[in-house]
């Protein structure tokens, strides 16, 4: 069933938005990021993945709040999934975006896996077992370009064998299963391709690269050489081209941005806490580099508004394949991604230079680091100048709008 399909499902309107109708989910992402807080300092320090966060995860169901009803989980909204995000960017940036990438590709499976057996079975473990799901999509020397494959799927009868040079699979060796692309097959073009999602038996990982890096150190995302030797129905019937445009890109780009908000909202609290013991201490005055601070909410204001209307406008054509499918709306939501990096940048730099020497110290109540190493990735592991570039031409064509509402 694809996304149109899915429109003409009936919708209970206790699913439409968990959020407001089970505030305890709001309750256990809350419980999740109280742990990331606790461990996010060694997490950073030791590069490790983070484990007690991921327990949490599991302990409140919260891997599998976007699968349906029907299948374990609860049909948690994309505004759900997105307020969780920010929730634990706040907390640990590598806690929020390994779960803002595992959503994305539970999107996928969610989205386009209807109606075929081993994809269902798939949206009941995340469900019932709580699943991390783990993604492969960076392959050799292509950066990050996600629309060309090397490797192609071998077919041999009902089976599927696939090697791939995977040079970047966050969390990989902690994952129960992963989603990963391919060309269609060893004859096809390298943008004709198609997405498999694989159960951990399925496939096996020889690691190649460390991930030794300024920030995001714990989403540990190394590099592996992937074999994969498993059932034909691990592929997904539907083109990756459709896939992308529908769910993996605007799922992905919220999600990402959601979280990269988070980290830049925890900065501006740091901000907030240290100019108002300053100003107690001296009498109300305002530091010095209190402009900074204003300039820094402001910012932060611009980064939830960007992400809220792309929110809106996801959320409204979510099933309608040719409003996803749009110019305007793939446009937007591209570069979404370029705009929410830079202002979270922006914001935590304005933080930073609010709280001066006591934020750039890594051993006092305001310090920073972290959150700005960790922010850095946001322009950089995701390359902003290779999204515009590759832009360029669709905005081009992209009208300028007549009016303020259009």
């Amino acid at each position: 069933m694809n996304v149109r399909e899915a429109a003409l499902q009936p919708v209970d309107d206790a699913q439409a938005s968990f959020l407001d109708h089970n505030p305890s989910l709001v309750e256990r992402a809350a419980r999740m990021a109280t742990v990331a807080a606790g461990e996010a300092e060694s997490v950073d320090r030791d590069g490790r993945f983070p484990n007690k966060a991921f327990d949490a995860a599991r302990e409140q169901k919260l891997l599998g709040v976007m699968i349906p009803v029907e299948f374990g989980g609860f049909g948690a909204s994309i505004y759900d999934v997105t307020d969780i995000c920010y929730t634990l960017g706040r907390a640990c940036a590598s806690t929020a975006m390994i779960y803002a990438m595992h959503t994305t590709k539970v999107a996928c499976v969610i989205r386009h896996g209807h109606g075929i057996p081993w994809m269902e079975t798939m949206m009941r473990r995340v469900g019932r077992d709580q699943w991390l799901l783990a993604s492969s999509t960076t392959e050799g020397q292509n950066g990050g370009n996600i629309r060309a494959s090397a490797a192609a799927v071998d077919h041999e009868g009902d089976m599927i064998a696939l090697t791939r040079d995977a040079t970047v699979i966050s969390y990989g060796a902690e994952a129960d299963g992963l989603v990963t692309i391919a060309r269609r097959a060893g004859d096809a073009v390298a943008s004709d391709q198609v997405l498999l999602a694989l159960a951990r038996d399925d496939y096996s990982l020889k690691r190649t690269l460390g991930w030794e890096t300024l920030g995001m150190r714990g989403t540990c995302s190394t590099g592996f050489e992937l074999r994969v030797d498993c059932p034909a129905d691990r592929v997904f019937p539907e083109s990756y081209d459709k896939i992308h445009a529908q769910t993996m890109t605007p799922f992905a780009h919220l999600c990402w941005s959601s979280a990269w908000a988070g980290v830049a909202a925890a900065a501006v609290t740091r901000a907030q806490a240290f100019v108002r013991k300053a100003a107690r201490a001296s009498g109300g005055q305002m530091p010095p580099a209190a402009a900074h601070f204003t300039a820094a909410k402001m910012s932060l204001a611009k980064l939830r508004a960007l992400i809220a209307s792309n929110i809106d406008a996801f959320a409204h054509h979510e099933h309608d394949e040719r409003a996803l499918g749009s110019l305007d709306f793939q446009s937007s939501i591209t570069l979404l991604k370029v705009q929410a990096s830079e202002l979270a940048v922006e914001t935590v730099m304005h933080a930073m230079r609010t709280t001066g020497l006591a934020g750039y110290r890594n051993d006092g109540d305001f310090t920073m680091g972290r959150h700005l190493r960790d922010v850095l990735s946001a322009p950089i592991m995701i390359s902003n100048d290779r999204i515009l570039a590759n832009a360029a031409t669709s905005t081009l064509m992209s009208g300028v709008p007549a009016s303020l509402r259009d």
